[in-house]
């Protein structure tokens, strides 16, 4: 039997939480540090895709997130002046696939974290990670804000996000390229007129204006909620808000009326996040004693809705790598790699190549998306294609990485 490991796992979102859970069912100890005083979600809604569900099926939290969530049939876009369907992809082309799932990322993030509390591993909090050092016999010890240093470790886990500081200590880090475009999110109480509560809405004008309403489940008490974003330049933010609240609600409602009653939930800019966005790949996501999953390895804009999806397959991924070649963790962590290479890297590449078709100044991609792209995605095999891209399913990543398919939501 491969030893047991002492492993520390930075950072409390879905991909650390998941891995520590992956960690403690193949025996070893891991132990999570949060920056945070508090253990929390940062953002709104997401769609957890198949893949994701798979994952969680398999870590035995699929039901727990079901009860909160809202599933999910399709992805519809209208262009804001004619109101002219520009996309409509439904989970329904692949019969067999499944649905999507709207959920809010506290609903996520507290079914990891009650199922890593019951696991009985421990989370340091107000632990904000900064660098690596090397300990004896070749381990690695943790380095936090203000100099403070953590036991040595055999493996450190890195889930700290799109900027994350260990990067460098990977053996081929690559090259983060911030985005132009971001967007800003508001958690609201779900209005049923005018939209579709199985159904991701989106206006666009152009590319450089897109909005969107997501159905993400039910609050505490029930009540039914929604995600709004609004995407809009990083870079422009600071003006957005000089410019006041209302001149805000008066561009968003001149694309997209049906709007009003979430924009009239919204008392001012600090009940939204601003999310900004990093398009970066690692070539090779381990270092010594060190392996990077999530977004650290891999980061991009949310047109294509698969971070928290690639998250979880990352943490099944690294699972098998030391379940399968545990007594060989540089062998391991080779496996893991291998287990996501193409997965990734073709998430990626349609990423950077979609993203500026919804978000850019381009005046010509948006006509290509608008006339040519609308037309052809509803011709076979188009539409089996793209159900196939928003659910994360291309390559097959639920078969390749020994996957249960989850039980339709």
């Amino acid at each position: 039997m491969p030893k047991t490991l002492d492993i520390a796992v930075c950072g409390a979102g879905p991909a650390g939480l998941a891995t520590a859970l992956y960690l403690r069912r193949l025996g070893h100890d891991p132990i999570v540090f949060e920056r945070f005083d508090v253990p929390k979600a940062i953002g709104s809604g997401l769609i957890l895709q198949p893949t994701g569900q798979a994952v969680l099926h398999d870590l035995g939290l699929l039901p727990a997130i079901v009860a909160l969530g809202s599933p999910i049939d399709r992805l519809c876009g209208t262009d804001a002046r004619s109101g002219r369907m520009v996309l409509d992809v439904g989970y329904k082309a692949l019969p067999k696939l499944g649905r999507g799932l709207g959920i809010h990322r506290a609903a996520l993030f507290d079914v990891l974290h009650d199922a890593v509390w019951t696991a009985g591993i421990p989370i340091h909090t107000s632990s904000e990670v900064v660098t690596l050092r090397d300990a004896a016999e070749g381990k690695r010890a943790l380095v936090f804000a203000g100099d403070r240093q953590s036991e040595a470790f055999d493996l450190v886990v890195d889930c700290l996000g799109a900027g994350s500081p260990l990067k460098s200590h990977s053996r081929a880090p690559g090259k983060a390229r911030p985005l132009a475009f971001g967007a800003i999110w508001a958690t609201l109480p779900w209005h049923g007129v005018g939209f579709d509560a199985a159904a991701l809405l989106q206006r666009y004008r152009a590319a450089s204006v897109m909005a969107g309403v997501l159905p993400i489940g039910r609050s505490s008490d029930g009540a039914p909620l929604a995600a709004l974003f609004w995407s809009l330049k990083a870079s422009d933010y600071e003006m957005l808000k000089r410019d006041g609240l209302d001149a805000w609600k008066r561009v968003v409602l001149e694309n997209w009326p049906e709007t009003q009653p979430y924009l009239d939930a919204i008392a001012n800019f600090e009940t939204m996040t601003l999310a900004r966005y990093v398009h970066h790949t690692m070539a090779d996501p381990t270092g010594d004693g060190l392996v990077f999953v999530g977004d650290s390895a891999h980061s991009t804009s949310p047109q294509l809705g698969q971070g928290a999806n690639m998250a979880l397959l990352d943490a099944r991924a690294l699972y098998l790598g030391l379940r399968d070649r545990g007594d060989d963790l540089a062998g391991a962590l080779a496996h893991y790699a291998g287990l996501r290479r193409n997965h990734v890297r073709l998430y990626q590449a349609l990423s950077a190549m979609f993203t500026p078709f919804y978000q850019s100044d381009s005046r010509v991609l948006p006509l290509v998306r608008d006339v040519f792209v609308a037309a052809l995605a509803r011709i076979p095999p188009a539409p089996q294609f793209l159900a196939a891209m928003i659910s994360g399913s291309l390559l097959s990543p639920i078969r390749t990485l020994g996957l249960e398919k989850a039980p339709r939501v």
